[in-house]
Protein backbone atom coordinates (compact mmCIF):
# COMPACT_ATOMS: atom_id res chain seq x y z
CA UNK A 1 0.00 0.00 0.00
CA UNK A 2 1.14 3.08 -0.96
CA UNK A 3 1.68 5.53 2.00
CA UNK A 4 4.11 8.28 0.85
CA UNK A 5 2.86 11.76 1.53
CA UNK A 6 2.46 12.69 -1.87
CA UNK A 7 -0.05 10.06 -1.87
CA UNK A 8 -1.51 10.41 1.51
CA UNK A 9 -2.08 14.74 -0.06
CA UNK A 10 -4.02 13.58 -2.87
CA UNK A 11 -6.15 11.50 -0.95
CA UNK A 12 -7.22 13.83 1.51
CA UNK A 13 -7.46 16.74 -0.99
CA UNK A 14 -9.82 14.44 -3.15
CA UNK A 15 -11.44 13.61 0.24
CA UNK A 16 -12.02 17.31 0.98
CA UNK A 17 -13.32 18.11 -2.73
CA UNK A 18 -15.66 15.55 -2.13
CA UNK A 19 -16.88 16.72 0.90
CA UNK A 20 -16.96 20.42 -0.27
CA UNK A 21 -18.11 20.33 -3.68
CA UNK A 22 -21.70 19.66 -4.57
CA UNK A 23 -21.61 17.63 -7.95
CA UNK A 24 -18.40 16.12 -7.61
CA UNK A 25 -17.82 12.81 -8.16
CA UNK A 26 -15.05 9.90 -9.09
CA UNK A 27 -14.15 8.76 -12.25
CA UNK A 28 -13.43 5.06 -12.55
CA UNK A 29 -10.35 4.49 -10.45
CA UNK A 30 -10.26 5.97 -6.90
CA UNK A 31 -7.95 8.77 -6.94
CA UNK A 32 -9.49 10.64 -9.75
CA UNK A 33 -12.02 13.68 -9.23
CA UNK A 34 -14.47 15.67 -11.99
CA UNK A 35 -15.38 19.10 -10.94
CA UNK A 36 -18.01 20.37 -13.57
CA UNK A 37 -19.38 22.99 -11.39
CA UNK A 38 -19.93 26.42 -12.22
CA UNK A 39 -16.31 27.54 -10.79
CA UNK A 40 -14.95 24.79 -11.88
CA UNK A 41 -12.03 26.15 -13.69
CA UNK A 42 -11.34 28.39 -10.60
CA UNK A 43 -10.99 25.14 -8.25
CA UNK A 44 -8.71 23.42 -11.01
CA UNK A 45 -6.25 26.34 -11.12
CA UNK A 46 -5.99 26.46 -6.97
CA UNK A 47 -5.31 22.23 -6.94
CA UNK A 48 -2.63 22.48 -10.38
CA UNK A 49 0.21 20.94 -7.94
CA UNK A 50 -2.29 18.01 -6.67
CA UNK A 51 -4.47 17.09 -10.18
CA UNK A 52 -1.58 15.77 -11.79
CA UNK A 53 -1.40 12.74 -9.70
CA UNK A 54 -4.67 12.11 -10.09
CA UNK A 55 -5.12 11.78 -13.73
CA UNK A 56 -2.21 9.83 -14.37
CA UNK A 57 -3.26 7.07 -13.24
CA UNK A 58 -6.34 7.18 -14.73
CA UNK A 59 -4.97 7.48 -18.35
CA UNK A 60 -2.60 4.72 -18.04
CA UNK A 61 -5.39 3.20 -17.00
CA UNK A 62 -7.45 3.39 -20.10
CA UNK A 63 -4.74 2.54 -22.19
CA UNK A 64 -4.45 -0.93 -20.82
CA UNK A 65 -7.70 -1.64 -20.64
CA UNK A 66 -8.17 -0.80 -24.33
CA UNK A 67 -5.11 -3.13 -25.27
CA UNK A 68 -6.88 -6.00 -23.47
CA UNK A 69 -10.37 -5.59 -24.55
CA UNK A 70 -11.48 -4.79 -28.16
CA UNK A 71 -14.40 -4.14 -29.51
CA UNK A 72 -16.47 -7.50 -30.11
CA UNK A 73 -17.01 -7.78 -34.27
CA UNK A 74 -19.82 -9.11 -36.29
CA UNK A 75 -17.59 -11.14 -37.33
CA UNK A 76 -16.89 -12.57 -33.44
CA UNK A 77 -20.33 -13.16 -32.64
CA UNK A 78 -21.35 -15.11 -36.02
CA UNK A 79 -18.28 -17.84 -35.07
CA UNK A 80 -18.84 -17.85 -31.71
CA UNK A 81 -22.70 -18.89 -32.44
CA UNK A 82 -21.24 -20.84 -35.49
CA UNK A 83 -23.06 -19.36 -38.46
CA UNK A 84 -21.92 -16.84 -40.98
CA UNK A 85 -21.81 -12.99 -40.30
CA UNK A 86 -24.96 -12.92 -42.91
CA UNK A 87 -27.23 -14.89 -40.90
CA UNK A 88 -25.73 -13.43 -37.76
CA UNK A 89 -26.55 -9.78 -39.38
CA UNK A 90 -29.94 -10.65 -40.03
CA UNK A 91 -30.52 -12.33 -36.80
CA UNK A 92 -29.66 -9.38 -34.63
CA UNK A 93 -31.33 -6.74 -36.63
CA UNK A 94 -34.48 -8.69 -36.62
CA UNK A 95 -35.46 -8.12 -40.25
CA UNK A 96 -35.89 -11.49 -42.56
CA UNK A 97 -36.35 -14.78 -41.53
CA UNK A 98 -34.32 -16.69 -39.66
CA UNK A 99 -35.11 -19.83 -37.68
CA UNK A 100 -36.00 -18.90 -33.95
CA UNK A 101 -33.17 -21.06 -31.97
CA UNK A 102 -30.40 -19.89 -34.59
CA UNK A 103 -31.46 -16.30 -33.44
CA UNK A 104 -31.65 -17.30 -29.73
CA UNK A 105 -28.02 -18.64 -30.32
CA UNK A 106 -26.78 -15.47 -31.82
CA UNK A 107 -28.58 -13.07 -29.44
CA UNK A 108 -26.78 -15.49 -26.31
CA UNK A 109 -23.43 -15.04 -28.75
CA UNK A 110 -23.69 -11.52 -28.97
CA UNK A 111 -24.63 -10.71 -24.90
CA UNK A 112 -21.82 -12.70 -23.83
CA UNK A 113 -19.23 -10.86 -26.31
CA UNK A 114 -20.69 -7.23 -25.42
CA UNK A 115 -21.25 -7.08 -28.95
CA UNK A 116 -23.18 -3.69 -30.34
CA UNK A 117 -23.56 -2.61 -33.84
CA UNK A 118 -21.46 0.05 -35.13
CA UNK A 119 -24.23 2.78 -35.90
CA UNK A 120 -22.28 3.84 -38.41
CA UNK A 121 -21.69 0.57 -40.60
CA UNK A 122 -25.47 0.08 -40.10
CA UNK A 123 -26.53 3.47 -41.65
CA UNK A 124 -24.17 2.65 -44.34
CA UNK A 125 -25.73 -0.60 -45.36
CA UNK A 126 -29.20 0.53 -44.99
CA UNK A 127 -28.78 3.88 -46.89
CA UNK A 128 -30.85 5.28 -43.27
CA UNK A 129 -29.67 6.86 -40.80
CA UNK A 130 -32.87 6.55 -38.44
CA UNK A 131 -32.86 10.40 -37.71
CA UNK A 132 -35.36 13.27 -38.92
CA UNK A 133 -34.58 16.71 -38.31
CA UNK A 134 -37.37 18.84 -36.84
CA UNK A 135 -36.76 22.38 -37.73
CA UNK A 136 -37.45 25.19 -35.97
CA UNK A 137 -37.40 28.62 -36.77
CA UNK A 138 -37.04 30.57 -33.24
CA UNK A 139 -34.48 29.63 -30.64
CA UNK A 140 -35.68 26.34 -28.50
CA UNK A 141 -36.27 28.65 -25.75
CA UNK A 142 -38.80 30.17 -27.47
CA UNK A 143 -40.17 27.28 -29.20
CA UNK A 144 -40.88 25.51 -25.73
CA UNK A 145 -42.26 28.43 -23.61
CA UNK A 146 -44.69 27.97 -26.76
CA UNK A 147 -47.33 25.39 -26.04
CA UNK A 148 -48.38 24.86 -29.89
CA UNK A 149 -44.92 24.38 -30.79
CA UNK A 150 -44.55 21.53 -27.66
CA UNK A 151 -47.67 20.44 -28.83
CA UNK A 152 -47.11 20.05 -32.23
CA UNK A 153 -43.87 18.05 -31.96
CA UNK A 154 -45.12 15.64 -29.14
CA UNK A 155 -47.71 14.46 -32.02
CA UNK A 156 -44.60 14.44 -34.98
CA UNK A 157 -42.50 12.51 -32.27
CA UNK A 158 -45.44 9.83 -31.89
CA UNK A 159 -46.13 9.03 -35.08
CA UNK A 160 -42.49 9.41 -35.88
CA UNK A 161 -42.29 6.50 -32.83
CA UNK A 162 -44.05 3.77 -34.80
CA UNK A 163 -41.31 3.98 -37.65
CA UNK A 164 -38.34 3.38 -34.83
CA UNK A 165 -36.36 6.44 -35.80
CA UNK A 166 -35.18 9.60 -33.98
CA UNK A 167 -36.23 13.10 -34.06
CA UNK A 168 -32.82 16.04 -34.43
CA UNK A 169 -34.33 19.63 -33.71
CA UNK A 170 -32.41 22.23 -35.74
CA UNK A 171 -32.88 25.38 -34.12
CA UNK A 172 -31.69 28.83 -34.77
CA UNK A 173 -29.80 31.47 -32.18
CA UNK A 174 -29.88 34.66 -31.62
CA UNK A 175 -28.05 35.29 -34.82
CA UNK A 176 -30.11 32.86 -37.03
CA UNK A 177 -33.55 32.16 -37.68
CA UNK A 178 -32.95 28.62 -38.42
CA UNK A 179 -29.91 25.98 -38.02
CA UNK A 180 -26.56 26.43 -39.99
CA UNK A 181 -26.16 25.55 -43.34
CA UNK A 182 -22.43 24.27 -42.51
CA UNK A 183 -24.65 22.18 -39.41
CA UNK A 184 -27.17 21.68 -42.00
CA UNK A 185 -24.74 20.25 -44.89
CA UNK A 186 -22.93 17.61 -42.54
CA UNK A 187 -25.63 15.90 -40.56
CA UNK A 188 -26.94 12.77 -42.23
CA UNK A 189 -31.24 12.85 -42.56
CA UNK A 190 -33.71 10.75 -43.25
CA UNK A 191 -35.68 13.24 -43.81
CA UNK A 192 -36.61 16.53 -42.56
CA UNK A 193 -39.61 18.43 -41.48
CA UNK A 194 -40.05 22.23 -41.54
CA UNK A 195 -42.02 22.05 -37.86
CA UNK A 196 -42.84 25.77 -37.02
CA UNK A 197 -43.44 27.05 -40.69
CA UNK A 198 -40.82 28.56 -43.15
CA UNK A 199 -39.80 30.73 -45.75
CA UNK A 200 -39.05 29.64 -49.76
CA UNK A 201 -36.08 31.59 -49.47
CA UNK A 202 -35.01 30.25 -46.20
CA UNK A 203 -30.92 28.78 -46.43
CA UNK A 204 -32.09 25.60 -44.75
CA UNK A 205 -34.87 24.84 -47.02
CA UNK A 206 -32.99 25.68 -49.75
CA UNK A 207 -29.92 22.86 -48.99
CA UNK A 208 -31.77 20.57 -47.63
CA UNK A 209 -33.61 20.23 -51.41
CA UNK A 210 -29.91 20.26 -52.59
CA UNK A 211 -29.32 17.57 -51.06
CA UNK A 212 -32.12 15.70 -51.99
CA UNK A 213 -33.44 15.15 -48.19
CA UNK A 214 -37.16 14.08 -48.33
CA UNK A 215 -39.24 17.24 -46.61
CA UNK A 216 -42.73 18.14 -45.07
CA UNK A 217 -43.64 21.67 -44.74
CA UNK A 218 -46.51 22.39 -41.42
CA UNK A 219 -47.79 25.69 -42.70
CA UNK A 220 -44.93 26.41 -44.98
CA UNK A 221 -42.39 26.46 -47.42
CA UNK A 222 -44.61 25.82 -50.42
CA UNK A 223 -42.86 24.10 -53.00
CA UNK A 224 -43.63 21.63 -55.76
CA UNK A 225 -42.74 17.99 -54.28
CA UNK A 226 -42.99 19.13 -50.50
CA UNK A 227 -45.97 17.90 -48.92
CA UNK A 228 -47.62 20.67 -47.28
CA UNK A 229 -49.45 20.08 -44.11
CA UNK A 230 -51.66 23.23 -42.73
CA UNK A 231 -55.06 23.98 -41.21
CA UNK A 232 -57.43 26.35 -42.47
CA UNK A 233 -56.10 29.41 -41.44
CA UNK A 234 -58.30 32.10 -43.94
CA UNK A 235 -61.51 30.44 -42.35
CA UNK A 236 -60.85 30.12 -38.95
CA UNK A 237 -59.41 34.01 -39.12
CA UNK A 238 -62.96 35.16 -41.09
CA UNK A 239 -65.41 33.32 -38.54
CA UNK A 240 -63.06 35.37 -35.49
CA UNK A 241 -63.83 38.74 -37.77
CA UNK A 242 -67.56 37.93 -38.45
CA UNK A 243 -68.06 37.02 -34.52
CA UNK A 244 -66.54 40.49 -33.82
CA UNK A 245 -68.55 42.10 -36.19
CA UNK A 246 -71.86 40.63 -34.81
CA UNK A 247 -70.76 42.08 -31.05
CA UNK A 248 -70.88 45.68 -33.09
CA UNK A 249 -66.97 46.24 -33.99
CA UNK A 250 -65.78 48.53 -36.61
CA UNK A 251 -62.22 49.31 -35.23
CA UNK A 252 -60.40 45.99 -35.22
CA UNK A 253 -56.62 46.09 -35.25
CA UNK A 254 -54.38 42.86 -35.87
CA UNK A 255 -51.17 41.85 -33.91
CA UNK A 256 -49.65 39.36 -36.43
CA UNK A 257 -47.06 36.84 -36.08
CA UNK A 258 -43.78 37.44 -37.60
CA UNK A 259 -43.81 38.00 -41.03
CA UNK A 260 -40.38 36.97 -41.35
CA UNK A 261 -38.01 36.52 -38.16
CA UNK A 262 -35.31 39.51 -38.99
CA UNK A 263 -36.64 41.18 -35.27
CA UNK A 264 -39.09 43.87 -36.97
CA UNK A 265 -42.00 45.03 -35.12
CA UNK A 266 -44.37 47.69 -36.02
CA UNK A 267 -47.51 48.60 -38.80
CA UNK A 268 -47.62 45.70 -41.87
CA UNK A 269 -48.00 47.86 -44.84
CA UNK A 270 -47.72 46.66 -48.33
CA UNK A 271 -44.34 46.68 -48.80
CA UNK A 272 -44.09 44.00 -46.21
CA UNK A 273 -46.43 41.88 -47.53
CA UNK A 274 -45.20 41.88 -51.07
CA UNK A 275 -41.80 40.26 -50.00
CA UNK A 276 -41.86 36.57 -48.85
CA UNK A 277 -43.77 36.49 -45.09
CA UNK A 278 -44.90 33.39 -43.27
CA UNK A 279 -47.94 31.32 -45.00
CA UNK A 280 -50.05 31.37 -41.58
CA UNK A 281 -49.20 34.93 -40.83
CA UNK A 282 -50.32 35.94 -44.75
CA UNK A 283 -53.49 33.53 -44.86
CA UNK A 284 -54.81 35.01 -41.02
CA UNK A 285 -54.79 38.73 -41.87
CA UNK A 286 -56.27 37.64 -45.33
CA UNK A 287 -58.88 35.76 -43.73
CA UNK A 288 -60.28 38.65 -41.09
CA UNK A 289 -60.11 41.25 -43.52
CA UNK A 290 -61.97 39.12 -46.06
CA UNK A 291 -64.98 40.55 -43.54
CA UNK A 292 -63.16 43.39 -41.94
CA UNK A 293 -61.42 45.18 -44.42
CA UNK A 294 -58.46 47.58 -44.24
CA UNK A 295 -58.17 46.45 -40.63
CA UNK A 296 -54.91 47.59 -39.05
CA UNK A 297 -51.97 45.38 -38.69
CA UNK A 298 -48.99 45.50 -35.94
CA UNK A 299 -46.85 42.97 -36.77
CA UNK A 300 -44.62 41.36 -33.57
CA UNK A 301 -40.96 40.80 -33.73
CA UNK A 302 -41.75 37.28 -32.09
CA UNK A 303 -43.69 34.95 -30.69
CA UNK A 304 -44.01 35.53 -27.03
CA UNK A 305 -45.86 36.81 -24.52
CA UNK A 306 -43.55 39.93 -23.94
CA UNK A 307 -43.75 40.53 -27.91
CA UNK A 308 -47.65 40.29 -27.85
CA UNK A 309 -47.34 42.80 -25.27
CA UNK A 310 -45.18 45.59 -26.78
CA UNK A 311 -47.21 45.28 -30.40
CA UNK A 312 -50.30 45.83 -28.10
CA UNK A 313 -49.20 48.70 -26.48
CA UNK A 314 -48.22 50.25 -30.04
CA UNK A 315 -52.14 50.68 -31.09
CA UNK A 316 -53.51 50.65 -27.18
CA UNK A 317 -51.45 53.28 -25.73
CA UNK A 318 -52.99 56.19 -27.60
CA UNK A 319 -56.30 58.86 -27.00
CA UNK A 320 -59.48 56.53 -26.62
CA UNK A 321 -60.32 57.95 -29.53
CA UNK A 322 -57.83 56.37 -32.35
CA UNK A 323 -58.23 53.58 -30.06
CA UNK A 324 -59.64 50.39 -31.82
CA UNK A 325 -62.60 48.54 -29.44
CA UNK A 326 -61.00 44.90 -30.88
CA UNK A 327 -57.49 43.39 -30.61
CA UNK A 328 -57.14 40.00 -32.59
CA UNK A 329 -53.94 38.62 -32.59
CA UNK A 330 -52.82 35.69 -34.54
CA UNK A 331 -51.52 33.26 -31.31
CA UNK A 332 -52.95 32.81 -28.27
CA UNK A 333 -49.41 33.26 -27.08
CA UNK A 334 -49.69 37.19 -28.45
CA UNK A 335 -53.67 37.26 -27.24
CA UNK A 336 -51.70 36.99 -23.55
CA UNK A 337 -49.81 39.68 -23.78
CA UNK A 338 -51.95 42.09 -25.55
CA UNK A 339 -54.56 40.64 -22.21
CA UNK A 340 -51.00 41.97 -19.97
CA UNK A 341 -50.99 45.16 -22.23
CA UNK A 342 -54.83 46.54 -21.39
CA UNK A 343 -54.37 45.35 -17.96
CA UNK A 344 -51.42 48.22 -17.35
CA UNK A 345 -53.36 50.29 -19.11
CA UNK A 346 -56.17 50.33 -17.19
CA UNK A 347 -58.44 48.73 -20.02
CA UNK A 348 -60.97 46.57 -18.94
CA UNK A 349 -61.62 43.50 -21.12
CA UNK A 350 -64.08 43.13 -22.58
CA UNK A 351 -66.09 46.24 -21.13
CA UNK A 352 -63.23 48.72 -22.68
CA UNK A 353 -61.58 46.18 -25.51
CA UNK A 354 -62.11 43.06 -26.58
CA UNK A 355 -59.31 40.61 -27.11
CA UNK A 356 -59.24 37.39 -28.91
CA UNK A 357 -56.52 34.71 -30.43
CA UNK A 358 -56.13 32.44 -32.39
CA UNK A 359 -54.60 28.72 -31.79
CA UNK A 360 -56.42 27.08 -28.95
CA UNK A 361 -53.02 26.82 -26.81
CA UNK A 362 -54.04 25.42 -22.86
CA UNK A 363 -52.88 28.50 -20.93
CA UNK A 364 -54.29 27.95 -17.80
CA UNK A 365 -52.74 30.48 -15.64
CA UNK A 366 -55.00 32.91 -17.59
CA UNK A 367 -58.09 31.30 -15.66
CA UNK A 368 -60.76 32.25 -14.47
CA UNK A 369 -60.46 34.61 -17.86
CA UNK A 370 -61.11 31.89 -21.10
CA UNK A 371 -59.46 33.24 -24.16
CA UNK A 372 -61.96 34.02 -27.41
CA UNK A 373 -59.52 31.90 -30.00
CA UNK A 374 -60.04 29.84 -33.05
CA UNK A 375 -59.08 26.41 -31.78
CA UNK A 376 -56.76 24.32 -34.09
CA UNK A 377 -55.74 20.72 -34.28
CA UNK A 378 -52.13 21.00 -33.66
CA UNK A 379 -51.42 17.37 -32.00
CA UNK A 380 -53.53 16.04 -35.24
CA UNK A 381 -51.17 18.26 -37.51
CA UNK A 382 -47.91 16.82 -35.94
CA UNK A 383 -49.32 13.11 -36.43
CA UNK A 384 -50.27 14.20 -39.86
CA UNK A 385 -46.55 15.34 -40.64
CA UNK A 386 -44.78 12.10 -38.95
CA UNK A 387 -47.30 10.22 -41.27
CA UNK A 388 -46.24 12.05 -44.42
CA UNK A 389 -42.52 10.94 -43.17
CA UNK A 390 -43.67 7.61 -43.32
CA UNK A 391 -44.94 7.84 -46.99
CA UNK A 392 -41.68 9.91 -48.03
CA UNK A 393 -39.45 7.24 -46.56
CA UNK A 394 -41.41 4.38 -48.43
CA UNK A 395 -41.04 5.80 -51.08
CA UNK A 396 -44.10 7.45 -51.93
CA UNK A 397 -45.73 10.54 -52.45
CA UNK A 398 -48.18 12.12 -49.47
CA UNK A 399 -50.69 14.26 -50.52
CA UNK A 400 -51.44 17.51 -48.96
CA UNK A 401 -53.25 18.13 -45.95
CA UNK A 402 -55.84 20.96 -44.69
CA UNK A 403 -57.55 20.46 -41.05
CA UNK A 404 -60.80 22.03 -39.88
CA UNK A 405 -60.57 24.90 -37.49
CA UNK A 406 -63.30 25.93 -35.20
CA UNK A 407 -63.97 29.39 -33.53
CA UNK A 408 -64.33 28.51 -29.50
CA UNK A 409 -66.22 32.47 -27.56
CA UNK A 410 -64.90 32.84 -24.36
CA UNK A 411 -64.88 35.71 -21.67
CA UNK A 412 -62.54 38.36 -23.48
CA UNK A 413 -64.68 39.53 -26.06
CA UNK A 414 -68.42 41.43 -25.68
CA UNK A 415 -70.20 43.67 -27.36
CA UNK A 416 -68.74 47.18 -28.48
CA UNK A 417 -68.17 49.90 -25.47
CA UNK A 418 -71.53 52.32 -26.01
CA UNK A 419 -69.50 55.90 -27.42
Amino acid sequence: MNTTPTATRARSTRAALCSAVVGCSTVRSPGAVRVDQPGAESIRHSLSGVVPYLVKPIRQHRRTEGAVRQRARLEDVAARAGVSPSTASVALSGAGRVAAATRARVQAAAAELGYSPDPVAASLRSGRSGVVGAVVGERLLYAFRDPVAVQLLDGLTEELSRLDVGLLLLAGDAMRSGPSPAQLSRLPLDAAVFATCGLEDDPAFTLLQARGVPLVAVEGPVAAGVPLIAIDDERGSAELARHLQRLGHARVVVVTLPMRLDGRRGPVDAERLARGVYRDARRRLVGLRSVLPGAPAVEAAGNSVEEGEAAARLVLDVPAADRPTALVAQSDVLAAGALRAAADLGLQVPGDLSVAGFDGADLPWLAPVRLTTVVQPTAAKGRAAGHAVAELLAGRTPADVELPVELRPGTTTGPVPPG
